[in-house]
């Protein structure tokens, strides 16, 4: 069974409501700016990071992209597309990407005060869901249906990228099969039938990626080739990340953790104490492990993510991405970004 991520359900959810006409495969003169809004921070968000220890950027809905110093006053930058953005990041202070729905990537070089279009992809219909660099010239993006791109010149020009090792055997053959008899149905068919690539992380020289129908893989040289995991969980991963005592950990549907002491072999199941689906991981300077997840659930590990605290916020609203910031959790949700008291 197919599990969708949070992120996804409100971005293939917009686009039932917004489907463009337009089929394009660079930047349009028929984008429409995002507005600005005096509310744009307490609208949906996405994905939020942190930049060096002074600036936060969170991304979602409409094209907005805010900024603060201090997690309380926000200001929007300017932006050029109106379409909902999923993720965030950057390399160094000035240099950053922001990606969504419509195959869409953005750059900035001033520190995300303004951003200018590099792909806009409407006709795929399909959402972007996470982007790293490893420097400022080589970079990919990851996103629905096994949706890759990559650049080797800091994202003036993005190819996209076929990953067949993610595909069951029998799919092999049926779309060898396939190219051969039609090459508009291969064409068709490859496009839809690769699982979800939900989220990325960098760790020294290996990149992990996490997915739908329980993917974990990983790679040694920057994402041409991978190596996935054996199956652990027949549900969605939606992240990953090391621990600050070299461990590895593994998210997603139904409140499922696993930890991993020797690189992802073996895994061992966590108890969580909720189905919720978690989100995103955030690690903070004092060793504590935030784990972000659907319904206002909250959960806290003092032990190196071993063991889990319940911590369910009041409001109850999805906590889908965060940081640590000045000794405090920031999250982003469907109600903005909003300081967790703790």
């Amino acid at each position: 069974m197919s599990f969708i991520p949070f992120r996804l359900i409100i971005l293939l959810f917009l686009c039932s409501l917004t489907q463009s006409s337009i089929a394009a495969d660079s930047p349009s003169t028929d984008n429409i700016p995002s507005l600005k809004a005096s509310l744009s921070s307490k609208s949906l968000l996405l994905d939020i990071t942190k930049i060096g220890q002074s600036k936060l950027i969170a991304v979602g809905e409409h094209g907005h992209i805010i900024f603060s110093s201090d997690a309380i006053n926000w200001q929007q930058a300017d932006v050029p597309v109106q379409t909902t953005l999923t993720s965030v990041f950057f390399i160094n202070a000035s240099i950053g990407w922001a990606i969504g729905h419509d195959a869409t990537i953005l750059n900035t070089k001033d520190g995300g005060l303004t951003w200018q279009i590099q792909q806009y992809k409407p006709q795929l219909e399909k959402p972007l869901l996470d982007i790293v660099f490893k420097n400022p010239n080589e970079g990919v993006a990851i996103g629905a249906y096994g949706l890759f791109f990559r650049t080797l010149d800091g994202g003036e020009t993005w190819q996209n990228e076929f990953h067949d090792e993610f595909l069951l055997p029998d799919d092999v053959e049926y779309l060898a099969e396939l190219k051969q008899e039609d090459e508009e149905a291969y064409l068709d068919e490859a496009s839809s039938i690769l699982p979800h690539f939900n989220r990325l992380v960098i760790d020294g020289r290996t990149l992990y990626m996490v997915g739908e129908i329980g993917l974990i893989a990983k790679s040694n040289d920057f994402g041409r080739s991978w190596q996935p995991f054996d199956e652990i969980y027949q549900g969605s991963f939606f992240d990953m990340a090391r621990t600050k005592q070299g461990n590895l950990l593994v998210v997603g549907l139904r409140g499922h953790v696993f930890r991993s002491l020797k690189n992802g072999t073996p895994w061992q199941a966590r108890e969580t104490n909720t189905t919720a689906l978690i989100n995103d991981i955030v690690l903070t300077n004092d060793d504590r492990i935030f784990l972000l997840a659907n319904n206002g659930v909250l959960l806290e590990s003092n032990d190196d993510g071993q063991n889990y605290r319940l911590r369910t916020q009041k409001d109850g609203k999805a906590l889908i991405a965060g940081v640590w910031f000045n000794g405090q959790l920031i999250a982003v949700s469907d109600v903005g970004a909003k300081i967790i008291s703790l």
